[in-house]
């Protein structure tokens, strides 16, 4: 968990990810569409990215991937930025 609190205060708009995770790849396009410049970790292909997924799982993130980190506080995966996404609240959260 101390590795995730690191990582996520090193950039404003973190997400991990998979390479091959389609939900993984609409949320980083969605947030780079809006101009977001994220961190991305690709839990398939960093070292310790397995360590770092059950990490995300005992925050509350199911499924691991994607979580987004906008100011160091957890967003939520694919469903939470898509609400906050349709209901006008997500560029707010990171401009």
């Amino acid at each position: 968990m101390e590795m995730i609190t690191k990582m996520v205060l090193e950039r404003p708009v973190v997400i991990y990810s998979k390479s091959s995770c389609c939900m993984s790849h609409t949320v980083k396009t969605l947030l780079c569409d809006f101009g977001a410049n994220p961190a991305v970790y690709e839990l398939d292909e960093v070292s310790r990215g397995r360590e770092i997924e059950q990490a995300l799982l005992r925050l509350g993130c199911s499924p691991a991937v994607p979580a987004v980190f906008i100011g160091g506080e957890l967003v939520g995966g694919a469903n939470e930025v898509m609400s906050l996404h349709l209901n006008g609240s997500l560029i707010p959260i990171y401009a």
